[in-house]
């Protein structure tokens, strides 16, 4: 059994030029099916909650972001295009792509947000808990 708050991941991009260190806050990832996420990656985004914490081990200068919208930025290697992750700007949160970390003992994928706005032609078998569009924003509103 792990002790998710003290488990520390090292990943990197494709090209290897970004390194990065983090900790989750849990040993589950999330899926986000909205319309951005899928452009971005041609399906889910699938991320690690990481909290404000994230240590570039090396290659921070080749961290490309963009804004894609007014509360939300996404990080990619500016080398090779790969994703690293979405940040919440109002509250510093990072979503780390998941696939940067290879395979991690333990990991699970637990929820699925934007389930509605998901296409028709893929689904992922196991059991997740589920959040429409209006759930996400009820939930992360600020007031």
């Amino acid at each position: 059994m792990h002790d998710d708050a003290n488990t520390t991941l090292h990943g990197h991009c494709l090209c290897g030029k970004v390194r990065l260190q983090v900790q989750p806050e849990a040993l589950h990832a999330d899926a986000c099916h909205c319309g951005m996420c899928r452009r971005w990656g041609g399906g889910a985004f699938l991320s690690l909650g990481c909290g404000t914490q994230l240590h570039f081990e090396r290659g921070e200068d080749a961290v490309a972001l963009f804004d894609s919208s007014e509360w939300g930025q996404r990080g990619f290697c500016a080398h090779c295009g790969s994703h690293l992750f979405y940040r919440l700007r109002a509250q510093g949160t990072y979503y780390v792509s998941a696939g940067l970390f290879g395979e991690v003992e333990g990991l699970r994928l637990e929820s699925e947000i934007f389930i509605d706005r998901k296409p028709g032609w893929y689904a992922f078998a196991n059991q997740t808990r589920k959040m429409t569009e209006a759930e996400v924003i009820a939930a992360f509103s600020t007031g």
